[in-house]
């Protein structure tokens, strides 16, 4: 395979963990700034010099057509920081011509002159971590900022759109949280639609064990949607965005046309993409490489001089159908895997193709769009224990899989 032509940086400060969050973060406090003195500020410029280490010693590639900031909360930099970021990852691969850069941003965390600094570095495109429009469902997640300070960061975004100087933004919205009814969520989609995204990214609440809210749930604490009003929310985030012109072209993501991510489009395309930082995933040909958690050991990974990745035989089976058919088109089987094993695997998943919930077309895979979206949990989880059973794959031929000369990584062959 060829080398990536994308890149994720992991930044994990964050003022505080939200109660559903098990990423790994470094809660810095409430009043905590990337600001020179500010509390935060000297762990913050530690970890930055960790992170362009890596980059400056990462292997070689080509120039970088999309790269994601993510986090924890990456707003919690400086501008000048952020594109010192970019610098180092120019210096290493180069970027291309415009290429997708996107920041995570937290509503309580910037301002307008903050956001002209991010865009005057090298910011192309903003994701927008709102949760909710409702300041009693952002207190129950342990959010810290507001439903009027998520519309006044959404207004800057559209303004700078609007003025040339950004080119896409989304917002991420969380649903099938506690107490959640059909009529306050569609109250919701609906204020965020009014905010003019190109991009919204709608999640449901998952429950991971160690959080806040893991703890509830042991407890018996945590009121959570069924599954019937799970999928309805779902249906309805499908139809109320539909309705407002946004195509559903992965799980949880709709774009108006032309603002798709570009770079989690990467990660779904079976292709592959260079990942920085404490707790950063990397897959540069498709296997998935996990750096450490916490930023003592990710200190000591670095120290020991980590092996450079090697060129494998791409993404396993198994995770390219689950990222697969998180994809509106689904997923195309590779041609190595056998007549009697894609037969095991349609007699395995009958029950959702007979509904209709699963589809087959033309040699793709795909779920039918809302309902076989919405059930999309069980057919995936279905598919992984199906996978468990079976024997180890013979390896493909020689280049089954990949993708033709010359295609950027968002454009593999799946």
């Amino acid at each position: 395979m060829f080398p990536p032509r994308s890149a994720y940086l992991h930044i994990p400060f964050c003022h505080r963990r939200c109660f559903y969050c098990d990423f790994p973060v470094v809660p810095l406090g409430d009043r905590a700034a990337g600001e020179a003195g500010a509390p935060g500020a000297a762990s913050i410029a530690a970890y930055l010099e960790l992170l362009e280490r890596e980059i400056a010693t990462a292997p070689p590639g080509p120039p970088l057509s999309t790269v994601y900031l993510g986090g924890g909360t990456p707003s919690l930099l400086t501008p000048a920081q952020v594109g010192g970021l970019l610098v180092a990852l120019r210096s290493r691969y180069g970027l291309a011509p415009a290429a997708e850069v996107s920041l995570e941003l937290d509503p309580a965390s910037f301002d307008q002159a903050r956001l002209a600094g991010y865009l005057a570095a090298g910011v192309s495109r903003v994701s927008l971590g709102g949760q909710s429009f409702d300041d009693a469902v952002l207190a129950a997640l342990g959010r810290r900022h507001t439903a009027a300070e998520l519309e006044q960061a959404a207004a800057w975004l559209a303004q700078a759109q609007a003025r040339g100087e950004l080119a896409s933004w989304s917002l991420d919205l969380i649903q099938a949280v506690p107490g959640q009814a059909l009529p306050s969520w569609r109250q919701q989609l609906r204020q965020a639609v009014a905010c003019g995204p190109p991009h919204l990214s709608v999640y449901d609440l998952t429950i991971e064990p160690g959080t806040v809210f893991g703890r509830r749930a042991e407890r018996g604490q945590l009121e959570l949607p069924d599954a019937d009003l799970a999928a309805d929310l779902m249906e309805l985030t499908a139809a109320e965005l539909g309705a407002a012109g946004y195509g559903h072209y992965e799980i949880s993501s709709y774009a108006l046309p032309g603002h798709a991510s570009r770079h989690n489009r990467v990660y779904w395309s079976g292709a592959g993409w260079w990942g920085f930082g404490m707790g950063a995933t990397a897959a540069p040909w498709g296997e998935r490489q996990a750096r450490p958690r916490t930023r003592q050991a990710y200190a000591a990974w670095l120290a020991a001089d980590p092996p450079a990745p090697s060129a494998g035989a791409g993404m396993p089976l198994d995770e390219r159908l689950l990222v697969g058919l998180r994809r509106r088109e689904g997923v195309r089987l590779p041609a190595w895997l056998d007549g009697t094993a894609l037969a095991q695997l349609r007699q395995e998943l009958a029950p959702w193709l007979e509904q209709g919930l699963l589809l087959e077309e033309g040699g793709r895979w795909r779920l039918s769009d809302p309902a076989g979206l919405a059930l999309s949990n069980g057919v995936l989880r279905q598919l992984l224990a199906w996978w468990e059973l079976q024997p180890a794959p013979a390896p493909p031929s020689s280049g089954a899989g990949l993708p033709p000369p010359g295609c950027g990584p968002a454009a593999a062959a799946d």
